[in-house]
């Protein structure tokens, strides 16, 4: 199945209009109003599109979100059966505290073709297209695959760059890259966006590494399977709680690693539209009584682009 330009630009109205409602809590210091704006407004938006829509990655499993969440059919079913994965506001710390990075993002794909990510951490690494498929690997030494890095690319270890999100559960690996001498580049938040860095020569991020939400790293994946880089997960599971969940959405092997294939199959469309300003697009702009939003649009095996949208704000 080949996914409908009409549907992808429907698809692409839908970020932008959660980032649109989001946009309006920016600076009023409370996440979870930003994000249920966006909650809202993207789950309205999408059970008026042609589709057959299941969410894969949502704001949460049935008992723990009432909107959106894993298993949620939405569309009016007059369309292609679709696995959509969501994060209305990836960064509400950023929308309600006025700083930079804050996302609406969405992906989908033909049913059946994401992984249904289960509510957990993922253990995560990526890089981008100028590094060949299998050549660094999650379970190598954070060591050996910055040499491998600087075998490839000819950089010295001191000009390569690492993003990670700032944790004490990373300070093992921040040592490590600081004995190597390798420049980092730490986030607060976000990593889908900062997954995502590795994608471009222009952001200056050679790898991107560490613990984060597993969700996001699905989200991810959707993007950087379109850009042609690399990407390896594993699930960590820290209560029977998360393991018994897992394991009812169809997870066998909890100690898995899983390949960027095997998180995407087929093709995929990814969008993220910026509420605040950040490193892959704009934020919200309202200007002449209309509302500017950019958004990046990532399609496997069609082109990548950024896409402005001007809704008016009347």
């Amino acid at each position: 199945m080949k996914i409908d330009t009409n549907l992808i630009q429907k698809f692409l109205n839908v970020t932008s209009l959660a980032a649109i409602s989001s946009y309006k809590h920016i600076g009023k210091k409370d996440k979870i109003a930003a994000d249920k704006s966006a909650v809202d407004v993207m789950r309205d938006e999408i059970n008026k599109l042609p589709i057959d829509g299941e969410i894969v990655i949502g704001e949460g499993e049935l008992d723990k979100a009432p909107m959106l969440y894993i298993g949620e059919r939405l569309g009016n079913r007059n369309g292609p059966r679709l696995d959509i994965a969501v994060d209305p506001v990836e960064g509400t710390n950023f929308v309600a505290n006025n700083m930079p990075g804050g996302l609406s993002v969405l992906a989908i794909a033909e049913s059946k073709n994401l992984f249904k990510a289960p509510e957990t951490y993922m253990d995560k690494i990526a890089t981008g297209p100028d590094i060949p498929k299998g050549a660094i690997d999650l379970d190598y030494p954070v060591e050996k695959n910055i040499k491998i890095i600087s075998e490839i690319t000819g950089k010295q270890t001191s000009d390569i760059t690492a993003c990670i999100l700032d944790r004490p559960r990373h300070q093992r690996i921040i040592n490590e890259l600081n004995k190597l001498k390798v420049n980092i580049k730490l986030i607060s938040d976000g990593d889908v966006s900062g997954a995502l860095l590795v994608s471009d020569k222009k952001y200056n991020v050679d790898i991107f590494l560490g613990i984060g939400g597993g969700p996001e790293g699905v989200l991810a994946a959707s993007a950087l399977d379109s850009l042609s880089c690399n990407f390896q997960g594993r699930f960590l599971f820290h209560s029977k709680n998360e393991i018994n969940r897992a394991r009812k959405m169809g997870i066998k092997d909890l100690s898995k690693k899983y390949d960027l294939n095997e998180i995407v199959k087929g093709e995929s469309v990814f969008f993220a539209t910026g509420i605040t300003d950040g490193d892959l697009v704009n934020g919200v702009k309202n200007k002449n009584n209309m509302y500017i939003t950019e958004t990046l649009v990532t399609h496997k095996n069609n082109s990548n682009k950024i896409v402005k949208n001007q809704t008016p704000s009347t």
